[in-house]
């Protein structure tokens, strides 16, 4: 197996968490898969970094990705943040993904960093979670 599912997912975890009133009302439409130009909203989530590990098998062909999605604030505190990340994460617990090609098997949260970026005040929590999909 290799990237070629890795647009699908992409677009699929973005229409999935674009769409959902609850993380709308927290961050408004200010969901982005490249940081934002130079004025950026005090608050958003970027769709970010990944991994793909191919595990296909007899029966089929299947990867691995490991992403993250990161929530970015200057908002004092990390609360604002941490509402937003228990949202995604809430959203990402056995997502009902359609993607335009292959399919969700499974999905898990792997881990949490939250962390103030150093020299400012903006607060920053990346979420990872690895994603099995496989492509018939």
């Amino acid at each position: 197996m290799s990237y070629t599912l890795a647009p699908a997912l992409q677009t699929a975890l973005f229409q999935h968490l674009s769409t959902d009133p609850a993380l709308t009302a927290l961050i408004g439409g200010a969901l982005y898969d490249a940081i934002p130009p130079a004025s950026p909203p005090a608050t958003y989530v970027l769709i970010g970094a990944e991994e793909a590990f191919d595990r296909s098998d007899k029966t089929s062909h299947g990867v691995e990705h490991r992403l993250t999605v990161s929530v970015v604030t200057n908002a004092t505190g990390f609360l604002a943040a941490k509402d937003i990340a228990a949202r995604i994460c809430e959203l990402l617990d056995a997502p009902a993904l359609v993607l335009s090609r292959g399919r969700l098997v499974a999905m898990w949260f792997d881990r949490a960093e939250a962390r103030k970026i150093e020299g400012d005040q903006t607060r920053r929590i990346d979420l990872r979670f690895r994603a099995r999909l496989e492509d018939d």
